[in-house]
């Protein structure tokens, strides 16, 4: 095989922490993984009763106040309104149009299918009002434009007849703009390190995430490399002493390597690990956090890679350092299972680590990528409560392993954060909330703790620091999280919803709903309904189904083929392959000009019958031969990968 295709090593390498039961929960039947979840994340009554006491509390705060900011904003466009899918669609696809001419068409589009008049002037966040006059143009390319009956959408269509698609770009543009120095704390690190100071002094840290996503180029990675050693560099001159009370990084191991996925895992591991090692003495020498941040599904693997050759690193934590952490998605159903090999993994080195437990913001990405490529089943619950339920699961693993993990809980909702604290009771951790969101809440609950005499809960706040050129893709991922009308965000603002509903136990929720799995969300492989099943596919980053797959690859690497028309003889020749012309694959009959005619004539011979066969035994067979085609693939593979040459990821 080439040498791209062998992209694994052992299952276990000698001293590593076992992760078989961790790989069987990647992809597991929902209604196993729900129950089993429900059981670890019950609460007793009395602690049922605390944190429905707290949120309750918290909840009422918040609605006897106006909300501001981004807050606000989610509330004026969310998901379930035409203008908040516009502005959704503005902001994803101005990710990736190249050209100016699509983006004027895309605007044009979007623009006119939601009245953005209906949202000005009616909320009381100035912030809010301002987003939405740009995204009526701003006041300029009004100007002079609207009619007397006040039809912003006439009026709209007037400025841009008279200034021109460019103008609207720009203002749009503009918008997106206002909307993202509401969510990224400063372009630079001196910025954000100046703009923290204040809210250093209510007794607030940061953790700063340098934005940018997923380094395309060497040179990206070098760059983004550079960005966080001299992030590090600053954050150490405000080191206070204390982790809770000093600044932390978040570092993507995607943006550190162009091919940081599974076809290129030894090189990317080599490559990686010294450099995350590098930043990471840093933050060691300064007593920082440093967290590996959660990403995609795929690359878990590798992450836990780089995880643990670090863990195993003496020199980080010679001087009883730790800072050092990692992101845990409580939407996978692997989540519990990667909470127990975390603690594991810190008990086997002997080191204190911090664990920040996040809901997850790649749902979309992760649904549509199962079901593109026909796998199995999906690697995150499909009901978002079930999401709740596997959060407070992993909380209470975290906070039973609290001498060896300190425990940061990210989460912008009451309810959570009440069964956090019933949960911990004297035990340490800190709550995490997103720059430019959860404020009010918040500070609802350092009034709540001041009012009840308890210590307060150290409360960190993640930081975006970068352009409006990097903020685009980090926008798209935070409206998607907090911004669909099932987010709590939303939800606590409309009055419809009562407390009660607010403050539901999402266990007892969870246990009502039958199925467990969301059944607007079907199978992979039912995606097509009663039309066809989907094509089957191979999901190359889990070892544990690509591991058995190389290694009937490998039993097959000496077969030899044939390859003979079905009538005639023809002339044999050898057929090698093209990686390395000295192996040869099998040999193939060629068929002359007389065998050619040959079956040219049998073929019209037999077309009377096929005709009488009927459409639908026709489908019949060719779906038989779909079955066959899967049931044989390794075969095909072998072939694809010997005789093709090409790699395995392509051959599946």
């Amino acid at each position: 095989m080439p040498r791209a295709a062998r992209v694994t090593a052992p299952l276990a390498a000698a001293g590593a922490i076992d992760r078989t039961e961790l790989r069987r929960a990647y992809r597991p039947d929902e209604e196993q993984v729900v129950a089993e979840r429900l059981e670890q994340a019950r609460l007793v009554s009395s602690e049922l009763a605390d944190a429905t006491a707290i949120a309750r509390a918290l909840v009422k705060g918040i609605r006897a106040h106006k909300p501001s900011g981004v807050d606000a904003f989610l509330q004026a466009y969310d998901l379930g309104s035409d203008e908040g899918i516009a502005m959704m669609c503005l902001a994803e696809a101005l990710l990736r149009i190249p050209d100016a001419h699509t983006a004027d068409e895309l605007i044009a589009d979007k623009l006119s299918g939601a009245d953005w008049s209906e949202k000005l002037g009616q909320s009381d966040s100035a912030f809010v009002n301002a987003a939405t006059f740009s995204l009526l143009l701003t006041g300029k390319v009004l100007e002079g434009a609207q009619d007397r009956s006040g039809n912003w959408k006439a009026a709209l269509g007037r400025a841009v007849g008279r200034l021109g698609e460019p103008v609207v770009r720009t203002a749009v543009r503009e918008a997106m703009k206002i909307l993202g120095r509401n969510f990224v704390f400063g372009r630079t690190i001196d910025e954000a390190l100046k703009r923290a100071e204040p809210e250093r002094k209510k007794n607030l840290s940061h953790s700063f995430d340098m934005l940018g996503e997923a380094a395309k180029t060497f040179e990206d990675a070098e760059r983004y490399r550079q960005s966080y050693a001299q992030a590090l560099d600053r954050i150490a001159k405000e080191a206070r002493g204390g982790l809770s009370k000093s600044p932390g990084i978040s570092v993507k191991l995607t943006a550190l390597h162009p091919r940081f996925e599974y076809t290129h895992r030894d090189e990317a591991i080599a490559a990686v690990v010294p450099v995350v090692r590098e930043l990471a003495l840093k933050a060691s020498a300064a007593d920082v956090h440093f967290t590996i941040d959660a990403e995609e599904a795929d690359r878990l693997e590798l992450q836990m890679d780089v995880f643990e050759a670090l863990l195993a690193d003496d020199a980080l934590f010679a001087n009883g350092w730790s800072g050092f952490g990692i992101a845990i998605q409580a939407y996978q159903k692997r989540a519990a299972p990667l909470c127990d090999w975390v603690i594991e993994a810190a008990r086997a080195h002997g080191r204190k680590l911090m664990c920040r437990l996040v809901k997850g913001a790649y749902w979309d990405t992760e649904i549509k990528a199962a079901q593109v490529g026909g796998l199995p089943d999906y690697p995150v619950f499909t009901r978002k409560v079930a999401t709740d339920v596997s959060y407070l699961a992993c909380a209470r693993k975290l906070l039973a392993a609290s001498d060896v993990i300190y425990p940061a809980f990210a989460t912008h909702n009451a309810n959570t954060i009440g069964q956090v604290k019933a949960l911990a009771g004297t035990r340490e951790f800190e709550f995490q909330r997103l720059h430019g969101m959860g404020e009010e809440l918040y500070e609802e609950l350092a009034g709540l703790e001041r009012h009840l005499g308890d210590t307060p809960t150290p409360v960190r706040i993640y930081a975006p620091v970068g352009s409006h050129k990097e903020l685009l893709a980090y926008l798209v991922r935070r409206l998607l999280e907090n911004g669909a009308n099932s987010s709590f965000v939303n939800r606590i603002a409309d009055e419809q919803i009562s407390v009660d509903d607010l403050v539901r136990d999402p266990v007892a929720e969870l246990q009502a709903l039958q199925p467990k799995r969301n059944p607007k969300i079907i199978l992979p492989r039912d995606v097509f309904g009663a039309q066809r099943r989907n094509s089957a596919g191979l999901d190359l980053s889990d070892p544990l189904e690509r591991q058995p797959i190389l290694e009937r690859l490998q039993a097959m690497e000496g077969r030899s083929w044939t390859a003979k028309p079905t009538l005639g003889s023809g002339a044999a020749r050898p057929v090698t392959s093209p990686h390395d012309r000295r192996k040869e694959v099998g040999t193939v009959f060629e068929a002359s000009a007389e065998d050619v005619d040959l079956m040219v004539r049998a073929g019209h011979a037999a077309q009377v019958a096929w005709d009488t066969t009927g459409g639908e035994a026709r489908a019949r067979l060719l779906e038989r031969t779909a079955d066959l085609y899967e049931e044989h693939r390794e075969e095909f593979y072998s072939l694809c990968i010997r005789e093709g040459g090409k790699t395995l990821t392509d051959a599946v």
